[in-house]
């Protein structure tokens, strides 16, 4: 969900780079408790993540006054350049956690060995179906689903019902009206990809690919240019004079659209075609060779925790994965609860993925 929080556009962009998330210590501090040989160095704990990390800062300050430990996040690019590059430097890593590697990546990070496994305090409180690792190496953070997001007004003058399926989208009526991401360069893009995968098998989304193109789907770049400029249902897509009513972004688009709309309005403008959607989960683990490693399992703990799972879903818009967190009401008012995603084991992801982006590419944008 590296492109998740551009939903909110400028409003919520954090500056780039290493940015100190506390309004005490200007640097690492020099732990001073007299005769505590196991305590650790720095009292700074470093989180190295994709840009669209978010945390509201008083949240962030009531972790750090509780544990001591003041919190650096390090942010490097999307999910996979982040997770490339803490992979280049396995042993000897840039921080002391990692958050942002997703189930599209997640066995590509195991089976590097980068991080130490450590079960996080509240982790019982993390739902069954997200802990997809059993050794804990990694603790599931958030969730959220890739979906189709339609233009309500676009669909209501025209008097058609929206899609509401994937097998709904090859349908005539919906004859050019959809706008994806590419699957080779963006995470919806390959959400989507997968969201076919799981549906068809792997013996037909080639097929469903072959009738979707038929059909007139539109292939650009990225969520920016397919959200903000083709879709018509987004604000910046009106503006952008978008025409195509469909587009792939995800379940917490809507609230988005409402968060920010000038005027604010009673309703969303847009709303999600539920049987169209691929859940993805986000995880963070101790990094391996971390130099503040009790620094790092606190800050494990406090990611699971109620206060940062509550405070997450307007930070990052996605969704909380323990089962005592209440989601606030903007989710509730305007978003939608996706019951039955589409899945695909990592380890099949992992497997396949990039043979199934290259004939994505070879059926459907060459």
């Amino acid at each position: 969900m590296s492109t998740t929080k551009k939903l909110a556009g400028v409003a919520l962009a954090a500056a780039l780079g290493v940015t100190t998330l506390s309004a005490c210590g200007g640097g690492d501090a020099e732990d001073k408790t007299a005769g505590a040989s196991d305590a650790p160095k720095s009292k700074t704990v470093t989180l190295v993540s994709h840009d669209s990390f978010n945390v509201t800062d008083t949240v962030l300050k009531e972790f750090e006054q509780q544990s001591g430990y003041t919190v650096k996040v390090l942010k490097s690019g999307d999910a996979g350049a982040a997770l490339n590059q803490e992979i280049l430097t396995k042993g000897s890593p840039r921080g002391d956690v990692f958050f942002g590697v997703d189930n599209t990546l997640l066995s590509r990070a195991l089976d590097n060995g980068i991080f130490t496994p450590y079960e996080a305090k509240g982790l019982a409180e993390v739902k069954p179906e997200y802990v997809l690792d059993k050794e804990h190496r990694v603790t599931p953070v958030d969730s959220g689903d890739i979906c189709v997001n339609y233009d309500k007004a676009y669909f209501a003058d025209k008097k058609i019902a929206p899609p509401q399926t994937l097998d709904d989208l090859i349908k005539p009526e919906y004859k050019n009206l959809l706008v994806t991401e590419n699957a080779a360069t963006s995470s919806p893009g390959l959400g989507f990809l997968l969201a076919s995968v799981g549906k068809y098998g792997e013996d037909g989304w080639k097929d469903y690919w072959s009738k979707l193109k038929a059909n007139g789907v539109e292939v650009v770049d990225g969520w920016e240019q397919a959200y903000n400029e083709r879709f018509s249902g987004s604000a910046g897509g009106k503006k952008a004079k978008g025409d195509r009513p469909l587009v792939v972004s995800y379940a917490s688009s809507p609230p988005v659209e409402v968060l920010y709309g000038e005027p604010q309005p009673a309703e969303a403008p847009t709303g999600v075609s539920t049987g169209t959607c691929f859940r993805q989960v986000e995880f963070a683990g101790l990094l391996k060779g971390a130099k503040n490693e009790p620094g790092g399992k606190a800050l494990l703990d406090f990611l699971v925790s109620k206060k940062f799972q509550e405070d997450m879903p307007l930070q990052m818009f996605v969704n909380p994965v323990t089962k005592d967190a209440a989601l606030p009401e903007l989710f509730t008012k305007h978003g939608v609860v996706v019951e039955k995603p589409e899945n695909v084991a990592p380890e099949t992801i992992a497997k396949n993925r990039e043979q199934w982006v290259k004939a994505w590419t070879a059926l459907v944008v060459k």
